[in-house]
């Protein structure tokens, strides 16, 4: 263990005196709790080393997340991913559920991403009735269900055939469990339609593997957490938060480049049209002046702008 290491545990052991507890789960997992009112109960698995780069406190971010709202929160971390494949880890739920800890709280969400996301939707089967958002989770790397997903070959090892193993079989006491992925990703989408009619599919396409960034860098986590616990997220909601997309820039260029590399000056110039309506960037006036030369010489062009045609004549009957 660096010292490192040892002083953030150290730092984790203090908070808990004042606010909950902290266990030390073997090697490479442990718990925080934080004890607020008992509305909402926010569980959250997150990766150690993604905590402890954070500037301040180097607490959870599912804890800053909660204390938004004063909700009581419990933090389950990993040294390096893990899936929380650990007879420790399952050990940890089974005194909870025994303990009735989950019972002291009106509404429970599980919440986490990838692997993270993977732990969330597996271990919420210890709180039947809790809401589960998952962000691009893995189903299982069992090879006999998962064979076609490469990413991930050194967690073959891991066994997920066991106690909170099958991800969309333990989802299955939960009130609602809502999956949002990129579904131009395959394996993503392949992990994704494992969990079936289950699970309420919110589509994320051409952000990448790296939902969660991309959701974070537009400010959508909140919000969507938010919703999540509360039981108000749903397709209207999401699509309602969604919308912010059409102001981040990365995935601007993300759709620009792949209808780009499908050859579509047609639906590129539109997109370069429609992006420039909102954010002047040189790259989408490049990108239209070569669609409209593209469909130049197809004899094509771009319908005229809406903002430029001109209004119908309405009719006398």
């Amino acid at each position: 263990m660096t010292t490192t290491t040892a002083a953030w545990l150290a730092r984790l052991d203090s908070h808990a005196m004042e606010h909950g507890f902290h266990a030390r789960l073997a090697d490479r997992h442990g718990a925080l709790y934080t004890e607020e009112d008992q509305e909402v109960l926010l569980v959250t698995f997150e990766n150690a080393e993604d905590i402890r780069a954070q500037e301040g406190e180097k607490l959870p971010a599912g804890l800053r997340l909660a204390g938004r709202e004063g909700w009581s929160q419990l933090c389950l971390y990993s040294e390096g991913t893990t899936w929380f494949r650990d007879d420790e880890v399952y050990a940890f739920f089974d005194d909870l559920v025994d303990d009735g800890f989950f019972d002291l709280f009106d509404r429970v969400l599980f919440f986490g991403a990838g692997a993270e996301g993977y732990a969330a939707c597996a271990f919420s089967v210890a709180a039947p009735g809790a809401a589960v958002l998952a962000i691009r989770p893995q189903a299982t790397l069992d090879p006999a269900r998962a064979v076609w997903d490469h990413r991930f070959m050194g967690a073959r090892r891991l066994d997920f055939t066991g106690r909170y193993g099958y991800a969309p079989a333990m989802v299955e006491a939960a009130e609602r469990v809502s999956l949002i992925y990129d579904p131009t990703v395959s394996e993503d989408a392949m992990h994704a339609a494992l969990f079936g009619p289950r699970g309420q599919h919110f589509r994320t396409p051409h952000v990448g593997w790296q939902t969660e960034q991309a959701l974070a860098d537009m400010g959508l986590t909140w919000p969507l957490v938010r919703a999540a616990a509360l039981g108000r997220l749903d397709a209207r909601s999401f699509a309602r938060v969604w919308r912010k997309r059409h102001r981040h820039r990365p995935y601007l260029r993300s759709v620009l480049a792949v209808l780009a590399a499908q050859d579509r000056p047609y639906l590129r110039g539109l997109w370069a049209r429609r992006v420039l309506r909102e954010i002047d960037r040189p790259a989408f006036h490049r990108a239209l002046a070569e669609a409209e030369e593209a469909l130049d010489r197809e004899s094509r062009a771009l319908p005229p702008p809406l903002w430029h045609r001109q209004p119908r004549e309405s009719g006398t009957g």
